[in-house]
């Protein structure tokens, strides 16, 4: 489990051509925007974008970072024209609150799957714990778990380990800003379990800290529990469970795509000439701001998301109505 990554098949997910039948004969309603999710566990990313197509009155929607069906949390999800902003929603920084359990190492470094090996913790001190996990924060190189849905020659690593193939992935430069160890609690016998808060950046396995502090122990390690409390700006403050959507449902956009970008970009606001140019596809003289930036017209809406390169602001994707 690890990074947001859904990294299993996907059990009880709603057949794609089943999917698109039920809704074909739903009034589409326009809404574009983002909506936090609280993710429940048991449940696919994809699951819950199936139920939100279906609560929406659309099939323009997506997931910004996926979670894992063990994991919970926050899960944004863009609906319309906001599906576009979904890939800076995946690469912002993550928060996580976990439990690492030591003392036992998994086939899939979480508790999802089978148990491979078992060592003793009594030795194991509160003090040695918490110097393990330190070392495992800044930047770091670390070697995603192999169960994971990265593709080697165009084929999952996960369903590369089912088929029964070694898989060995090459490690990969993070950042784990922050590692906070909450409680060392030995409540079961044999195992230590350790209660920990995360900021990392984006394509962090936390299952894999799990996994190389139990290895710096020498006793083994994988998560048994993981939930979301941020993605960028967005946390559980402003997630609603899907049962809370259902009840209000199709009016589920809770962050209207302006608010959306306004949010999670620096702003820029432009003149009606230079929206229209830049609605366009045209440049616009550079203003000095970081990007990517969001560039909003007289009135307040939305053009376009625009980054600042040889001299001229351009828009890497326009998102006024056509």
């Amino acid at each position: 489990m690890g990074r947001d990554l859904d990294t299993r098949p996907k059990p009880g997910g709603i057949p794609r051509g089943a999917e698109h039948r039920r809704l074909a004969g739903l009034a589409v309603v326009s809404a574009d925007g983002l909506i936090v999710v609280d993710k429940p566990g048991g449940m696919t990313s994809h699951d819950v974008v199936a139920r939100i197509r279906r609560l929406a009155r659309t099939r323009r929607v997506g997931h910004g970072g996926t979670l894992d069906p063990m994991a919970t949390g926050v899960l944004v999800i863009g609906v319309g024209r906001a599906t576009r902003l979904l890939t800076y929603v995946i690469g912002a920084g993550k928060g996580y609150a976990a439990t690492i359990r030591l003392g036992q190492s998994t086939v899939t470094d979480d508790a999802e799957g089978d148990v491979v090996a078992s060592a003793p913790t009594g030795t194991v001190t509160d003090d040695a714990v918490r110097a393990a996990l330190a070392a495992l924060t800044g930047e770091i190189d670390q070697v995603p778990s192999a169960v994971s849905a990265i593709k080697i020659n165009g084929q999952r690593a996960y369903k590369r380990v089912r088929d029964g193939e070694a898989v060995e992935l090459p490690a990969r430069r993070v950042t784990v800003s922050r590692l906070d160890v909450r409680a060392v609690r030995r409540d079961t016998p044999d195992v230590v379990d350790v209660d920990v808060d995360v900021t990392c950046s984006s394509g962090t396995y936390i299952r894999a800290i799990a996994r190389d502090a139990g290895a710096v122990l020498g006793v083994g390690g994988h998560l048994t529990a993981l939930r979301r409390t941020a993605v960028g700006g967005f946390t559980l403050a402003e997630a609603a469970t899907l049962d809370q959507l259902e009840q209000r449902a199709p009016d589920v956009v809770t962050l209207p795509l302006d608010a959306a970008a306004d949010r999670f970009f620096p702003r820029r606001e432009v003149t009606g000439d230079e929206a229209r140019v830049l609605s366009h596809g045209g440049p616009l003289a550079p203003a000095g701001i970081a990007g990517p930036y969001a560039v909003f017209d007289p009135t307040g809406g939305l053009i376009a998301i625009v980054s600042e390169r040889d001299g001229r602001a351009r828009a890497e994707i326009v998102l006024a109505p056509a």
